[in-house]
C-alpha cells in the first residue's frame, strides 16, 4: 500500500538535525514547509529547490510570525499532517554558573517555541481531526549530564509537555511523539546549536563540567549517532498507525532511558516503606 503524501511543518531546518530529517522527508515525496531564523535562500540550495519544498523565515519566539508561517503554510499545501518541533539549542555550563537571562533564553527557544508553534497549527489539525505532533528532546531528558542542567530542564518540560498533549489530543485522533536523541554527528557542533555559559566559576573547571566545556568544540566528544540516518527513523515514525509517546534514537539514548529507570525503581524501592507513611489511613487509591 501507497502510503499517503503528507505535508510536514519542520522548524529549524537550516542546519543538523532539521536539515537531514527535511532532506529525508523531501525524497520520501512529502511536501515540507520548513522554518529558519534567516537565510531562507541557502536552505532551499542546501535541499536542492526541492518543488515540495517552501521554506519560512522565522523565529520560533515570535507568536506573530508564527501564525503568519502556519498561514503560509495551509496557503500553500492546504494543510498540515505532521508538525516536528525541532527548533532548539544547547547550554553548556554549571547550573550556578547560568545566569537569569541565559536561562530565559534557553527556555524561551527550547520550551516555548516549541508551545508557540504547536498552538498555531493544533487549530487546523483539529479542524481535520488528524496530525502528528514530534517534539525532539534529547536522551538528556532521561538524566542530564554535568554541565547540562539547564539544557536538559528544557528538554524535561518538552517530555512533559508532549505527555500531556498525549492526553488532550487523544479525543481529537492527533498522535504525539517526544522523540530523544543520543548525541550525533552534528549535534551541537558550531555556535547557533550550543550556547556556553559566559561565567565561568574556576572550581568548575577541575570537575566534569569544565571537562565537558573543553570537549564541546573539540573532536574529543563521543557521538555516536549518524544524523544523515535519523530522517528514515522520523519519517517511519510518522507513518506509523500506532506511534509511541517516547521514542529514544541511538543505543545511547536507550541506554540512558534504562539506567535511568532502574536508577528511579532504585530509589522507590529503598524508600519505600518510608515514603508511604505520609498516606491518610482513611484515603484509598484505587
Amino acid at each position: 500500500m501507497i502510503a499517503k503524501q503528507k505535508t510536514w511543518f519542520i522548524t529549524g531546518i537550516s542546519s543538523g538535525m532539521g536539515l537531514e530529517i527535511a532532506r529525508t522527508v523531501l525524497e520520501h515525496g512529502d511536501n515540507v514547509i520548513g522554518t529558519v531564523r534567516k537565510y531562507a535562500e541557502a536552505a532551499y540550495q542546501a535541499l536542492d529547490s526541492a518543488i515540495n519544498l517552501h521554506v519560512v523565515v522565522l523565529d520560533v519566539t515570535d507568536e506573530v510570525a508564527i501564525k503568519h508561517g502556519v498561514e503560509e503554510a495551509i496557503t500553500r499545501f492546504g494543510k498540515i499532517d505532521v508538525l516536528l518541533n525541532n527548533a532548539g539549542y544547547g547550554y553548556l555550563g554549571a547550573i550556578e554558573e547560568a545566569t537569569a537571562a541565559e536561562v530565559r533564553r534557553n527556555f524561551e527557544t527550547n520550551v516555548f517555541g516549541v508551545l508557540n508553534v504547536t498552538r498555531a497549527v493544533l487549530p487546523y489539525m483539529r479542524k481535520e481531526r488528524a496530525g502528528h505532533i514530534i517534539n525532539i528532546s534529547s536522551m538528556f531528558s532521561f538524566g542530564p549530564k554535568a554541565g547540562w542542567g539547564i539544557y536538559a530542564a528544557t528538554k524535561y518540560a518538552v517530555n512533559g509537555i508532549s505527555e500531556g498533549l498525549a492526553l488532550e489530543l487523544k479525543p481529537f485522533n492527533i498522535k504525539v511523539t517526544s522523540v530523544e536523541p543520543g548525541l550525533f554527528l552534528t549535534h551541537f557542533q558550531g555556535n547557533s546549536t550550543a550556547e556556553k555559559a559566559k561565567v565561568i566559576i574556576d572550581d568548575y573547571e577541575r570537575t566534569e563540567v569544565g571537562k565537558k566545556r573543553a570537549e564541546l568544540f573539540s573532536d574529543n566528544i563521543k557521538r555516536l549517532g549518524d544524523v544523515k540516518k535519523i530522517g528514515h527513523v522520523i519519517v517511519q515514525l510518522a507513518n506509523a498507525e500506532d506511534p509511541p509517546l517516547h521514542l529514544p534514537i541511538g543505543s545511547d539514548s536507550v541506554k540512558a532511558y534504562r539506567d535511568n529507570t532502574l536508577k528511579y525503581w532504585e530509589d522507590v524501592n529503598e524508600w519505600e516503606e518510608i515514603s508511604v507513611t505520609t498516606d491518610d489511613p482513611d484515603y484509598f487509591i484505587d
